[in-house]
């Protein structure tokens, strides 16, 4: 009785955190697309600078240098340019996807001070879309078969010996 009251409550604990997923990943996705905007700006802004010298990004990149600073700043624009470049695509998969697809895509939420700044903001709500319910579900199922598998671990020593163990044979 105890085990089956301890695996429903996992059950019930698994379905309200995996049924936040698609409500956090909507979040993470508007967030996304104003980093990818402000890191837009930047580029751009370094992208005209390097026209008006008339210089290719490529070669204003490797113009800057000299000094430790312009070098710093040479590395600066560098990951600025990855990281658009990265956030970007997470962004379109992101986009295109559909709630129930971005149950698939954690691998989509990789931009960790983002992802800690969504997380910040975020307020768990009641899942009443499809995605929201079908997460709910899965993580139902998977939070009652992890604590149904720890318990029974957990509990295998204790377990009773069949009967003909404890010397209580049947023979006809």
């Amino acid at each position: 009785m105890i085990f089956k009251a301890l695996t429903l409550i996992g059950g019930m604990f698994g379905a309200i955190i995996v049924s936040q997923f698609p409500e956090f990943t909507q979040q993470y996705t508007q967030r996304l697309g104003g980093q990818v905007e402000a890191l837009s700006v930047v580029i751009a802004d370094f992208d005209r600078s390097a026209g008006r010298a008339e210089m290719s990004r490529d070669e204003a990149l490797a113009s800057m240098g000299g000094s430790v600073f312009m070098e710093n700043r040479r590395l600066d624009i560098r990951r600025t340019i990855d990281r658009h470049v990265r956030l970007s695509a997470d962004q379109i998969a992101l986009r295109t996807a559909t709630p129930l697809q971005r149950l698939t895509m954690p691998n989509r939420l990789t931009d960790t001070d983002l992802a800690r700044a969504t997380w910040a903001d975020f307020v768990p709500a009641m899942p009443l879309s499809i995605a929201g319910m079908i997460s709910g579900f899965v993580g139902f199922i998977g939070g009652y078969l992890v604590v149904a598998a720890v318990l029974r671990i957990l509990l295998w020593p204790f377990r009773r010996r069949g009967k003909k163990e404890k010397g209580l044979t049947f023979t006809s």
